[in-house]
């Protein structure tokens, strides 16, 4: 039988240290990063989104950073298919994919082999959907998704409009429900989840201190920038945090330190939020990054996979052609 191909995911907060955890492990075990951070994907935003910069990345290939000019439209079901698209070659090197990001939507869509409805987004049928919504309350939309998809609108509450539109949507594209069009069809990999936490208050200083760095960068400067080049203030990249916040204020609604303030406060609700997904998911293997040795747990549980548990070893990187060395035992 063929060894079960590995992926090892780097999951937890914002703030917490993700990138450069996987960065270390990649030049440990002979690994690409592919980022699961959904406002890595575009081009020109850099301070706003805290990406590391070319340099910080340590020669270490990172897949999915920069692949969208911030007008374009992304999907789940495309991130789906390029990100399995770039763990697939990273295996075929016979490379060790480090996947890390703070989008548990994409996470689990991702590794769990989630059937996305073959249904791409229709902005028009949204927004007359949307009109209804608010002319007519969100409960008729739900009543009508009751009566072609009973199923989604058990699990899907009427407040949740953006949800209800969507699977309205999917019925309206496929003629299909679109609970009889998902489901789980899981990658033919091993996954090891790893999640870095840390205390909330210790995680809220840092979230805080990156802000006033992003600042003192020239996040400001930097989404000037993007309007003047064309960018819409509506483009769903320019909704991101700090980048909303932002265009608020350049928009005279607020002061710059009233902008500054509600960032760091969404990015702690988001924060929270990150965790409330993540600590659903009973795979993953959690380690406090303020203890003593949580790196070398991590990188010790590792190895331990993909020796004892998917049996990938030092001879699969020759055979496959991988063109750097692992690190040496300790």
């Amino acid at each position: 039988m063929d060894k079960p191909k590995p992926v090892v995911a780097i999951v937890g907060p914002t703030a917490v240290g993700k990138t450069a955890t996987a960065i270390r492990l990649a030049l440990e075990f002979d690994g690409e990063v592919v980022s699961v951070d959904s406002r890595y994907f575009y081009r020109g935003m850099d301070i706003g989104t805290d990406k590391p910069s070319v340099e910080e990345r340590q020669g270490v290939p990172h897949h999915l950073i920069d692949i969208l000019d911030p007008r374009d439209e992304y999907s789940l079901a495309l991130f789906q298919r390029d990100a399995r698209r770039a763990i697939e070659e990273i295996q075929s090197r016979g490379r060790l994919p480090l996947v890390t990001g703070g989008t548990p939507l994409y996470l689990r869509a991702l590794l769990e082999g989630w059937r996305i409805p073959p249904a791409p987004p229709n902005p028009e049928l949204r927004a007359q959907l949307e009109l209804r919504a608010r002319e007519e309350r969100p409960e008729v939309l739900h009543r009508e998704l009751a009566l072609v998809d009973p199923a989604a609108a058990a699990r899907i509450p009427p407040s949740n409009v953006r949800r209800v539109i969507r699977a309205l949507e999917v019925f309206m594209t496929t003629g299909r429900p679109m609970s009889e069009l998902e489901g789980k069809e899981p990658p033919d990999w091993c996954v090891l989840w790893i999640g870095l936490t840390m205390p909330r208050e210790e995680l809220y200083r840092r979230i805080d201190e990156r802000v006033e760095r992003q600042i003192a960068r020239g996040l400001v400067e930097e989404v000037q920038r993007l309007l003047r080049e064309g960018v819409p203030a509506t483009a769903p990249a320019m909704t991101a945090l700090g980048y909303r916040q932002i265009v608020a204020y350049l928009e005279g609604r607020t002061t710059l330190e009233e902008a500054i303030a509600r960032i760091k406060y969404d990015t702690h609700r988001y924060a929270r939020h990150q965790m409330t997904w993540l600590r659903r998911l009973k795979q993953i293997e959690w380690y406090d990054v303020t203890t003593d040795g949580w790196y070398d747990a991590v990188r010790e549980r590792v190895r331990t996979f993909l020796d004892e548990e998917t049996g990938w070893t030092q001879a699969d990187v020759h055979r496959n052609g991988g063109g750097r060395t692992r690190a040496p035992r300790a």
